[in-house]
């Protein structure tokens, strides 16, 4: 017969697991590697925290969708979540080179 501890142990960990915590272990394991080959150190679940601290979760599942559709995921990560570039001025400067992008491939 097993100690009562082991099954608490086990009762205390499952309970303290969250969304939000899941969906930050999905971001680590696609950030991570990419960093280590690059050789930078691993964003840390702490970190993450951090920059996750003011995104509501619906947001990070928005993030989470983006970010597998694209061809570079931590490229597209870091993209997303700097504020500089959600800006209007950024939004419009990104415009203007869609745009432009468009009217060359329809020049061709």
């Amino acid at each position: 017969m097993q100690h009562i501890g082991t099954h608490l142990r086990t009762a205390l960990h499952k309970a303290r697991e969250t969304e939000r915590g899941e969906l930050m272990k999905y971001f680590l394991s696609h950030i991570n590697p990419g960093r280590i080959n690059d050789g930078m150190p691993k964003v840390t679940m702490g970190h993450l925290g951090k920059l996750f601290q003011q995104i509501p979760t619906k947001d990070l599942y928005y993030l989470k969708r983006v970010c597998s559709d694209a061809p570079n995921f931590s490229k597209k990560f870091w993209w997303e979540i700097n504020p500089k570039n959600h800006t209007d001025e950024a939004l419009a400067k990104s415009k203007k080179a869609f745009e432009k992008k468009n009217r060359e491939m329809r020049n061709r």
